[in-house]
């Protein structure tokens, strides 16, 4: 098992409900990443996801917790699989909207154990769906390749790579969208904690503001990827398979991921 050496705890507004939100992070000497909220509990697990609208939501007839795929990401990245985390609300919060801080945060807490066990898979998995597609395969090393197709200049028919060695450019990369779509989103109830400090708004002519690195929107659909999959206990770091991707969401990584959790093969 691998937790963090001492507890932390790291508050901000939630992206969607706008609400302020504090979560503490404890070490735990059970296998599992838990969520609580208001006395009831729920595993990070692949089963446990409820919606994907937005973002990756976990639950059960008890609870439900919104938006953890940035905490999961965080959590692979340090490879951390061992933790109780308590919430003020049931929205984690966005911080700067990247899984910096929370690696920043573990990274000073100190890391026992950090799980190195390579995984793989004996036989490509797929999912085919017009413009969508998420195909894994196996492969000798990480390699992942993602696209997207928005209406933007720099990011229109985009594709950006990982294989492990520019993890501070997936680390660091942060939440975006449409600044034309801002309000009517507000309006529907999503995005009311957007701001400045924590998303990367897409403009016709560029962005509202510097951005970490070249194609950073692009780079954090990776980080996405990253968090969803480590629910079906894929630590993509520690992933030897080519995992390529167009035009996905939250919904299409859940679903590979649930086929993945079956089909994962654990080396020793």
């Amino acid at each position: 098992m691998s937790t963090i050496k001492k507890e932390v705890i790291l508050k901000s507004v939630a992206l969607m409900t706008g609400i302020e939100s504090e979560v503490k992070v404890c070490p735990s000497d059970k296998k599992g990443i838990r969520f609580h909220y208001n006395n009831k509990s729920v595993e990070a697990d692949i089963n446990n996801v409820v919606s994907t609208e937005h973002c990756t939501v976990i639950g059960n007839s008890e609870i439900k917790v919104m938006l953890i795929e940035h905490f999961m990401a965080a959590c692979a990245i340090c490879k951390i699989d061992s933790l109780d985390v308590y919430l003020t609300h049931y929205e984690m919060p966005i911080l700067d909207g990247s899984s910096k801080n929370w690696v920043d945060a573990f990274t000073k807490a100190g890391i026992n154990n950090p799980d190195e066990t390579l995984c793989s898979v004996k036989e490509p998995l797929y999912y085919l769906n017009g413009k969508t597609h998420l195909v894994v395969l196996p492969a000798d090393k990480l390699n992942i390749t993602y696209g997207v197709n928005f209406k933007h200049k720099d990011l229109n028919n985009r594709w950006v790579n990982f294989n492990g060695e520019n993890i501070e450019e997936i680390i660091k990369a942060r939440t975006f969208g449409y600044l034309s779509e801002l309000e009517m989103l507000q309006k529907a109830g999503y995005a009311r904690g957007a701001s400045l400090e924590n998303t990367v708004g897409l403009t016709d002519d560029g962005y509202t503001t510097d951005l970490n690195s070249e194609y950073e929107p692009a780079k954090h659909k990776i980080l996405d990827l990253t968090g969803d999959f480590y629910l079906a206990g894929c630590n993509i770091l520690n992933f030897k398979g080519e995992i390529i991707v167009k035009e996905a969401g939250h919904s299409v990584h859940c679903i590979v991921a649930k086929e993945l959790k079956n089909k994962l093969i654990r080396e020793a």
